[in-house]
């Protein structure tokens, strides 16, 4: 199985991914955590080009492609398989981060996004999305800005949202829905419960 988390800057993910480990990992079920961009050497080199603050001229089109290369060796050295071998992967973003970052909130457009894609995913789609439901507005975001997408306007994280809603519209019930508590705890046990309701974990 092959399960994705997705949200806007600020909503908490990193916690819930954490805790959600925490979990699996206690209650013995073996599951592989991985990032995007990242998780392979070739690919955490990538991350850190497309991150820099000081690539403040890359392109919408650079971008897109950047991470269609991170995503085509994550998905070759990694993902697939793991897959294959019957494990249960877990992703920290994934192909929905695209469409909602570069399709919607750089203009590039849905189609474009997923043909730049179309060779890195290996008609590869998540069997979950877990959206971590957080405008921009909500999110937790404390103003520590590091990387280059953090530094982008309220705006623009306006718009990778609507992205976002518009794929889970559009999902056919892939998206799962967390409106996140302000106890990461009581928001982990939702997106368990979730996760159970699928029947992919215990």
């Amino acid at each position: 199985m092959f399960v994705t988390f997705e949200g806007c800057e600020g909503v908490g993910k990193s916690t819930q991914l954490k805790l959600l480990k925490e979990y699996l990992i206690a209650t013995s079920q073996p599951a592989l955590f991985i990032r995007e961009p990242g998780s392979t050497p070739i690919s955490e080199q990538i991350r850190e080009v497309i991150l820099d603050p000081k690539n403040k001229e890359m392109t919408p089109e650079t971008e897109a492609l950047l991470y269609a290369a991170s995503r085509a060796q994550l998905v070759r050295e990694v993902i697939l398989p793991a897959i294959m071998r019957g494990e249960l992967v877990i992703c920290d973003r994934f192909i929905d981060s695209s469409i909602a970052y570069q399709g919607y909130a750089r203009g590039l457009g849905v189609d474009e996004v997923k043909k730049i894609n179309e060779l890195a995913l290996c008609s590869l789609e998540p069997d979950l999305t877990v959206f971590i439901d957080l405008s921009p507005r909500e999110a937790f975001r404390n103003g520590h800005l590091e990387d280059r997408l953090e530094q982008e306007s309220d705006e623009f994280f306006e718009k990778v949202y609507a992205g976002y809603i518009a794929q889970s519209k559009a999902s056919n019930g892939r998206f799962v829905h967390i409106k996140p508590d302000f106890d990461k705890n009581v928001t982990s046990n939702m997106i368990i419960n979730a996760m159970r309701a699928r029947g992919i974990i215990k």
